[in-house]
């Protein structure tokens, strides 16, 4: 059994859906590791991980709209308000989506379907530094 790890850095450029499929699949080849699990963990409350359909770009615009109605800004509700008027709904988008997603690796490849990819959800307006963690346990 061996075990590799990472930290993937994720730039994004404010609210939106930004795919790390493709990143992270070269980063699980060059490990060797053919048969596991990874596991994929952002390190932050304010944007959150989501496997999605990477086909078709109106399900990302759609998740986007979705949630910014589900959550929106200003909300009277909300005490904290200290870091601005997009950081508490973002807390609570990051809590009704995920920040840790556990994938099988069969054959050195992640076992994702056709249509699936692995997205950083960006919950802020503006553009942050995020760290997304690799671990790969297999052999």
């Amino acid at each position: 059994m061996r075990q590799a790890f990472t930290q993937l850095p994720v730039a994004t450029r404010g609210k939106g859906l930004y795919e790390i499929t493709a990143q992270i699949q070269n980063w699980l080849i060059e490990q060797g590791i053919q048969n596991g699990l990874l596991t994929v963990f952002i390190r932050h409350t304010s944007a959150s991980l989501t496997i999605q359909e990477n086909a078709d770009p109106d399900v990302v615009r759609d998740l986007e709209a979705f949630f910014s109605r589900l959550v929106p800004e200003n909300d009277a509700l909300y005490v904290h308000t200290t870091e601005g008027p997009d950081d508490m709904p973002a807390h609570v988008r990051t809590a009704l989506t995920q920040t840790s997603l556990g994938i099988p690796v069969i054959g050195g490849r992640m076992a994702l379907g056709t249509w699936q990819g692995i997205y950083v959800f960006e919950h802020r307006r503006g553009g942050h530094k995020r760290g997304v963690v690799l671990q790969v346990l297999g052999e």
